[in-house]
């Protein structure tokens, strides 16, 4: 991160789209605490901070009358939280990069913090407009993106506005900083044995991460829904489960794949089933090759539970992204909530833990151990998208010029 700042002006792109109730209160602040190492340094340099950030898809969610909502999605609801978690005071500008913008940067002293209202109030925010990214930069000395979770994306205050500032004033924030530090331990040297846990509904949503790990792991867990492609690509009764039957063929490929680069690949071979897709569903524990027409698969059994949890804690490095189970109902949460107790268990023991994705990331929160593990990533679809190789625009934005 940047240092030397004293008496300039910071424009960090920071992630607070956090969760409001009906009374616009925040109902989670975690985006916000993990922003705040970045935030405080910069004042402790006496740099004058500017944050900007999106909250939800105003545009998506217009009014009746075709108008923005700015009641709902406005950064205002944030102002006197983040007052409280910095303590200091947080001015608010009413638009983002506009007259008001320009007027309130203008008068910023070092130490003071300045909020602008959403960024996607706008579309040009989504179309990475070069305009409204050059606004934006003529406000500040310097960049500083620390929005891991919005680094998929191309955005103009994610990746356009970086291309107006010199490397030398454009820098990751410290969140983005360990985010891409972490993901990278398991990536280029992870300690061995290396255990990957997938979950989630879909197999085409995976394929690429699967894929990728298949590459260097020693251990692959299949869970979820995902599970009963496989297990129906290798000729399994999976009754009303859900299932990609385009994708049969692909599960085949990566079972023989895992088989070839000798690849420990674990898929749940008992399954707790139902008779309908609800909380109070009849159930019952079945082999996951023989389930009975009209039940279907919502959670690894317990045989199969027994066997992730030998993979976690015998591995040195472990990563998690998905849930095993509808683990959103209390019957089918046991596989998700044994996992997460498990790979802190194993984090304990000397293991690096990394889990990326809302649900996986949920879970760890729900067990408790969330303090437990090693890493915990702020970014669903960039996480992902950064395992599986892909080079994310808004960290190229800031990598590409300084190399």
């Amino acid at each position: 991160m940047l240092s030397g700042i004293q008496g300039k002006t910071a424009l960090v792109r920071v992630d607070f789209n956090v969760p409001l109730n009906s009374e616009f209160q925040i109902t989670d602040d975690t985006r916000m605490l993990k922003a705040l190492p970045t935030i405080l340094n910069l004042k402790a340099q006496g740099a004058a901070i500017i944050l900007m950030s999106h909250l939800g898809r105003p545009l998506k969610k217009k009014l009746d009358n075709g108008k923005v909502n700015v009641e709902t999605f406005t950064l205002r609801h944030l102002v006197d939280h983040l007052a409280k978690l910095t303590d200091s005071e947080v001015i608010f500008a009413t638009d983002c990069g506009g007259e008001d913008s320009i007027l309130k940067a203008r008068d910023l002293k070092p130490g003071q913090i300045l909020l602008l209202e959403n960024t996607r109030f706008t579309e040009e925010e989504s179309k990475g407009d070069v305009d409204f990214a050059g606004r934006l930069a003529n406000l500040a000395d310097v960049y500083i993106n620390d929005a891991f979770g919005t680094a998929h994306r191309a955005h103009a205050s994610t990746t356009t506005v970086a291309q107006f500032f010199e490397p030398s004033h454009k820098s990751f924030g410290l969140l983005m900083e360990a985010e891409i530090a972490n993901a990278q331990k398991i990536l280029n040297s992870p300690k061995r044995p290396c255990t990957a846990i997938f979950g989630g509904a879909k197999v085409s949503d995976k394929i690429k991460l699967i894929e990728r790990f298949i590459n260097f792991a020693d251990n692959i867990i299949i869970g979820g829904g995902m599970a009963y492609t496989f297990i129906k690509a290798q000729e399994g009764s999976i009754g009303n489960s859900l299932v990609e039957d385009s994708h049969l063929d692909l599960a085949r490929d990566l079972i023989k794949k895992a088989a070839e680069y000798d690849v420990n690949l674990l898929i749940p071979e008992d399954s707790v089933i139902a008779d309908a897709f609800s909380a109070d569903a009849n159930t019952q524990i079945v082999d996951s090759n023989n389930i009975p027409d009209g039940w279907m698969g919502l959670d690894a059994g317990p045989k199969a539970i027994e066997k992730f949890k030998v993979a976690i804690l015998s591995a040195q490095s472990v990563i998690w992204n998905g849930p095993l189970g509808v683990f959103e109902m209390e019957a089918f949460a046991k596989g998700t909530m044994e996992i997460a107790n498990t790979v802190a268990e194993a984090s304990e023991k000397g293991a690096f833990s990394l889990i990326g994705g809302g649900d996986s990331v949920s879970a760890i929160n729900k067990s408790g151990h969330a303090d437990k593990v090693s890493f915990i990533s702020t970014g669903g679809g960039a996480m992902l998208e950064f395992l599986e190789g892909k080079k994310l625009p808004g960290i190229a934005a800031i990598e590409g010029s300084a190399k």
